[in-house]
């Protein structure tokens, strides 16, 4: 009889065959680790119930020069404001153009090229693409300015709650979104409707738009084949994301005002908000991959999830992806569209701080980091507004991590489990499954699940075998290092 240590590093591989994730946990939910242990995430509770008419694709918080903070939610009809003590007021500019709900592929006469196909028979244009409506949102001091990719203008908000935002004066239309920079410049990101110009307004004055040799406004357009997706303040510059490179732009003085650089090729941007900035530089999710701007150059991630992920994904739905940082925990959420869903149904996170990437299931659409409130805040398919990592309710749903297959032995023998050794902070809040197999792809066996004792009595027999831990619902577990006693039986 041998003690062997089921110690597995942090974090979800997924890529490869089964057998290729061995000793590697497989498969999570609601789970982080840290400080060497498996926990659960924090909870959530509703901080407004049904706060929005629709899926919010975008969110901003802010403090005014008053000290009074301010949430902005856009959806793809309708912008809002909603107080610190959670009122919340319609905010929608007077003739705004509504967008859609969700993402279409253009089918149908018309669709596609000339000659393409059969006259009179509908056929999918994958060039096409409607994308569902997102908004960039950011603060121009105080107040609030904002652009809908479906209406193309950009607008105001100037903190009056009988008021709704307003067309900035002189301001493009038919842009793809803003950015405010360092400097106090407003971009306009794909402005007149080309995707590959920014415009800008003249500095500390967003009415000023045409250049003159009294001002400093101005546009170019990027030397690029792409469209421009997003803009994000990164280490104080402006970093500029198309759907095919990355630039950087440098504030230069009169009497360009501003350089751009292309910093990275190959590294596309998938949706408008899946790209988040922190301290250590931009995270963002690409349509084959995940990318990184460490400030001076583009990579691209290692990713120890990258084939479930992209296999899972609804790409028809790709344009509602949304990066959420959460900086408490040195994390970044990409939540996303499954295959199933036409809505954001799952995640994916990865924790720079220590490396490790995570994945599971929940719904939601857009959000924003802890700081200026005191917690995450989310919202969801049905227009609710969360707190999150307050408590531990996870509105009943399963919180577990599984491994993927652990050889038994040096991997040739079949051995005979007796006992496990549970390692938990408070014994008897987890529960412990295990599933044996033979060889890759033979039949699988389930045994259990088992309730924690020390030590826990199990008989089971395997070469190789998958542990699943769940934990107790509304319970603070910890578990670190399970072990279990193993007898040879002998080759099989």
């Amino acid at each position: 009889m041998s003690l062997i240590p089921l110690a597995l590093p942090p974090g979800v591989y997924r890529n490869g065959t089964e057998y290729q994730q061995s000793n590697r946990w497989r498969e999570t939910n609601l789970v982080r680790w840290r400080d060497g242990s498996l926990r659960p995430i924090g909870g959530w509770r509703t901080r407004i119930a049904t706060a929005f008419n629709a899926a919010p694709r975008a969110m901003l918080t802010w403090e005014d020069f008053s000290s009074d903070l301010h949430i902005a939610a856009g959806t793809y009809n309708k912008l809002y404001a909603v107080s610190e003590s959670n009122i919340i007021y319609d905010i929608t500019p007077s003739g705004l153009t509504a967008g859609t709900l969700d993402a279409e592929i253009v089918i149908g006469y018309g669709g596609g090229f000339y000659g393409d196909s059969y006259y009179g028979t509908p056929r999918v244009n994958n060039t096409g693409y409607g994308e569902a409506t997102t908004w960039s949102l950011d603060n121009w001091g105080e107040y609030l300015v904002a652009c809908s990719v479906a209406d193309g203008k950009l607008y105001e908000w100037d903190l009056n709650t009988s008021g709704v935002a307003v067309q900035i004066a002189n301001s493009p239309e038919d842009c793809l979104g803003l950015l405010v920079t360092e400097e106090r410049f407003l971009f306009a990101l794909g402005a007149g409707g080309n995707p590959r110009k920014i415009a800008w307004c003249d500095r500390e004055d967003n009415a000023t738009w045409t250049p003159a040799a009294t001002n400093e406004a101005g546009d170019i357009q990027l030397q690029t084949s792409g469209k421009i997706m997003a803009g994000i303040r990164v280490q104080g510059r402006a970093f500029i994301l198309t759907d095919l490179d990355a630039h950087i732009a440098n504030y230069v003085g009169p009497p360009y005002v501003y350089g751009f650089e292309r910093v990275g090729n190959h590294c596309g941007l998938i949706a408008r908000n899946a790209a988040a900035a922190v301290d250590e530089g931009v995270f963002w999710m690409g349509s084959d991959g995940f990318f990184m701007f460490n400030g001076s150059t583009v990579s691209k991630m290692p990713c120890d999830v990258a084939d479930f992920i992209f296999d899972d994904i609804n790409f028809v739905q790709r344009s509602k992806i949304y990066a959420l940082v959460n900086s408490e925990f040195g994390e970044i959420w990409w939540f996303y569209p499954d295959e199933a869903s036409n809505e954001n149904s799952k995640y994916v996170s990865y924790n720079y701080k220590e490396n490790y990437w995570m994945l599971g299931e929940l719904c939601r659409t857009a959000g924003v980091d802890a700081g200026v409130f005191s917690y995450p805040l989310a919202s969801c398919s049905s227009g609710n507004l969360f707190e999150h990592e307050v408590g531990l309710n996870t509105d009943g749903r399963s919180i577990y991590a599984e491994t993927g297959p652990i050889s038994l032995g040096n991997g040739d023998q079949v051995m005979t489990v007796s006992s496990l050794i549970p390692d938990e902070t408070n014994q008897g809040d987890v529960e412990v499954t295990f599933k044996t197999r033979f060889h890759p792809n033979d039949t699988e066996y389930t045994h259990g699940p088992y309730q924690m004792a020390n030590p826990t009595s199990v008989r089971f027999t395997g070469r190789q075998i998958r542990m699943r831990i769940e934990g107790a619902k509304l319970a603070a577990w910890r578990t670190g290092t399970m072990r279990i006693d193993a007898t040879p039986r002998g080759k099989r």
